[in-house]
């Protein structure tokens, strides 16, 4: 996988924190700096280690599934990128819950809860990581870093514009992350 491929994963990976982070800043009184900061290093430090756990689980069982792993990667990139699309589009049409801006929502346990809950489908992409054998500490490092710079500014936008670009931000995740699945199964079976 080049880097611009680690990077383009990574960016569809973080579409869901962002989400997140948005909706955050939506439903807080205030968006500090300091609390900015702790979303996103949390969400940049569950999108790192999930995909390393994944890797670990995908490489004990590399030998038993390398005939079909571009299958396995493009399906595991498909299921979660098609879960961001459909849970963008339900953000869409209003079926989620909105926030209640009155009431402060962002404790130290909500934050954690949100960052695991956020990096599940991490843990699925480092299993198809292991599967093409890319170098784990590159990718959870680019994956992790990259989720950070981008949740850093998300509770600010989406203070300001959140109710615009929150949908928008996991059906983009969704594309990009079917598009990567498409081009891993695609390279295995034409190359």
């Amino acid at each position: 996988m080049s880097f611009t491929e680690l990077f383009i994963l990574s960016l569809g990976l973080s579409m869901d924190a962002f989400a997140v982070s948005i909706t955050n800043g939506m439903c807080s009184r205030s968006v500090s700096v300091k609390k900015s900061f702790f979303v996103a290093f949390t969400f940049g430090f569950f999108q790192a280690v999930m995909p390393l756990i994944g890797f670990l689980t995908g490489y004990l069982f590399y030998a038993q599934i390398q005939a079909v792993d571009h299958w396995i990667a493009f399906g595991l990139l498909a299921f979660l990128g098609g879960k961001l699309i459909l849970e963008g589009y339900r953000e869409k049409l209003g079926t989620d819950e909105a926030c209640d801006v009155d009431q402060e929502i962002l404790s130290v346990k909500r934050i954690l809860f949100q960052g695991i809950a956020t990096s599940i489908d991490a843990l699925a992409v480092g299993i198809g990581l292991s599967v093409i054998q890319a170098d784990v500490f590159v990718s959870v490092s680019v994956i992790g870093i990259v989720t950070f710079l981008v949740c850093l500014p998300a509770m600010r936008i989406g203070k300001k514009f959140g109710t615009i670009l929150n949908d928008k931000a996991q059906i983009f995740g969704g594309v990009i992350l079917i598009s990567i699945g498409i081009k891993i199964l695609l390279s295995h079976l034409l190359g």
